[in-house]
């Protein structure tokens, strides 16, 4: 895995999504019914408190990338995360073709990409009604 932060380990997996994106949102659903019950559990890191749990996870690192926090307290993002989310799941061996060289690269660069122009591909969702603030 190519990350080494570490955080407070939840004692079993989370995934941090942008609730309020609306691409963001509909994958992590896709996410959860591929999970099914495996424990992972799914939060919005722009509820209030949520990364107040995760020292060290960053409203940065959240904007630019989808965010697994292992069980130990591991910290995984992007395509990675969602890698090795799925990859304990059965034919989840079958993703680790995200690991050769030169496909990692080109897939971690066309996540980036989507991930940095996600609400004028899909729009954004917000509860509070206050994107203005939020979002430029």
């Amino acid at each position: 895995m190519g990350t080494a932060l570490r955080t407070t380990p939840p004692g079993h997996d989370v995934i941090l999504y942008d609730g309020h994106c609306r691409l963001c949102g509909g994958a992590a659903r896709q996410l959860q019914r591929l999970l099914g019950k495996t424990g992972t559990r799914l939060r919005s890191f722009r509820e209030d408190g949520v990364l107040a749990d995760f020292p060290g996870v960053t409203e940065d690192r959240c904007e630019r990338a989808l965010q697994l926090v292992l069980a130990d307290g591991r910290v995984v993002e992007g395509l990675e995360a969602i890698v090795v989310a799925l990859g304990r799941r059965p034919l989840g061996a079958l993703l680790r073709v995200y690991y050769l060289p030169g496909l990692r690269q080109l897939l971690d660069a066309l996540y980036r990409l989507v991930a940095r122009y996600r609400f004028r591909l899909a729009g954004r969702r917000c509860p509070d009604g206050h994107c203005a603030v939020h979002f430029k």
